[in-house]
């Protein structure tokens, strides 16, 4: 007897993207420059000196995209406003421009029954405001909350769910820690004082929307299991500090009001005395988590690799993506049902998961042909379904992406859309990922019961 896979009546279906990965036209109808316009257009930040100018040039392309996600029956789509077309210069004049063209999206996705989910930071920060020291400002909280004010006056009336930051590891981590992402920082030092303005930032933002939003408001983390390479306790140890930086680094903020304690003792004296003022804010109850899942990590002990003293290891033998990234469904459920029984049974939608694979060469008019994606979304899939099944509150579930995009420091090199982008003639064309989800959806997830 097969297993049966159906998803609760109300499960939202979606697709994600961001605007600096897909919009293009970054200067168009008075929009300010940001911190990934002047990064990309830095020689040696990205793969094949690719920018974000043109993208999938979304901006001028939204309509027909938007039918392209009633095609495969999206219920949700989640997508990312561009913090300089709204505010150029990060805070004070507002460009009506940008605010038109937001409103057209989200009227384009009302009129066909899909739900949008707003992201207010994707990680593309005014250059201005990166010029008055960016996340490393606490003036940031109140720059956020004004942004934040903004947008939803302007689309609450249509927007039924929000979300402050997504993946502020990525940002700190990326962006002021390694420096491969921008604004191409290179300091540990720093990612402390940038994770509790992220947070604080949050707070604000959550604040602002109870002031006057209708409907609900969320974080996006991503969260990535962390497995002892072995039983030796450095291993294990090495494995909990990892875990604290990559996953606890952010929730233990918002649910429990402390930061991880292997987190203080890694960074030593880097990690600073925050004020006790700041907690209450930082803890601002918010409605729903977003959880963005593509592996785990295997850990082991690595004393010279600081801060953390703990490194990756590769699992060889089992299948991997084009970003090296260990394909490993099982610990999708790991980490949602993790989330509930150190969090508590809070409302979790999957607001990322996908995979870069090297599609075949397309010739015009005929559908790729991505098995490979077509499998790892169905093993995801069964992995959240067996969260459900385990009293987990999910949701709703987002693949990334919606489109082959701009993929940050890899530049066009890696493709993880459900839709084919031809980057030369901006053509899309659906993948069989995109055909497979269609069944998904339309079923309700029981297709996913077959082979």
């Amino acid at each position: 007897m097969s297993r049966d896979y159906r998803f609760p009546d109300r499960f939202l279906w979606g697709a994600a993207t961001s605007a600096y990965q897909i919009e293009g036209s970054t200067r168009a109808d008075g929009a300010g420059p940001s911190i990934w316009d002047r990064f990309s257009h830095t020689p040696g930040n990205i793969a094949n000196g690719d920018t974000g100018d043109i993208a999938t040039d979304h901006y001028h392309r939204f309509k027909a995209d938007v039918d392209l996600m009633a095609q495969v029956g999206l219920t949700s789509y989640r997508f990312s406003i561009a913090w300089a077309r709204i505010l150029p210069e990060g805070t004070g004049r507002v460009n009506a421009a940008g605010l038109a063209f937001y409103d057209k999206l989200i009227d384009a996705l009302l009129a066909k029954n899909i739900a949008p989910m707003v992201t207010l930071y994707h990680w593309d920060l005014p250059e201005a405001l990166d010029a008055r020291g960016g996340w490393l400002n606490r003036d940031i909280a109140n720059w956020f909350a004004e942004y934040a004010d903004i947008c939803f006056r302007a689309f609450d009336d249509r927007v039924p769910r929000w979300v402050t930051l997504n993946e502020p590891w990525v940002i700190t981590h990326e962006g002021y820690g390694i420096g491969t992402h921008a604004p191409g920082r290179r300091n540990f030092r720093e990612v402390p004082i940038v994770t509790h303005n992220l947070l604080r930032a949050h707070g604000s933002a959550v604040q602002a929307y109870r002031a006057n939003g209708k409907h609900e408001i969320g974080l996006v983390v991503n969260l990535e299991p962390k497995y002892p390479a072995s039983d030796r306790p450095d291993d294990i140890a090495a494995s909990a500090r990892a875990d604290a930086y990559m996953n606890r680094q952010y929730l233990d903020p918002v649910f429990l009001g402390h930061y991880p304690r292997e987190l203080v003792d890694a960074f030593r004296d880097a990690w600073p005395e925050f004020p006790a003022s700041d907690w209450p804010l930082i803890q601002t109850p918010f409605d729903f988590l977003g959880v963005n899942y593509y592996s785990r990590n295997v850990v082991r002990d690595a004393p010279r690799d600081l801060p953390l003293r703990a490194a990756r290891v590769r699992q060889e033998g089992n299948q991997h993506t084009e970003m090296d990234w260990e394909v490993f469904p099982a610990a999708l459920t790991r980490v949602l049902v993790w989330v509930k029984e150190r969090y508590g049974n809070r409302p979790i939608y999957i607001a990322e998961n996908g995979a870069a694979f090297d599609d075949p060469p397309h010739t015009s008019g005929a559908i790729v042909n991505d098995p490979l994606r077509v499998w790892y979304l169905r093993e995801h899939l069964r992995a959240a379904h067996d969260a459900i099944a385990q009293g987990v509150d999910l949701r709703g579930y987002y693949a990334w992406s919606l489109l082959d995009n701009f993929e940050w420091a890899f530049g066009y090199s890696k493709r993880f859309g459900i839709v084919h982008v031809d980057f030369d003639t901006l053509e899309r064309t659906l993948k069989s990922s995109a055909q497979f989800y269609a069944e998904v959806i339309r079923s309700h997830g029981a297709v996913l019961a077959g082979a």
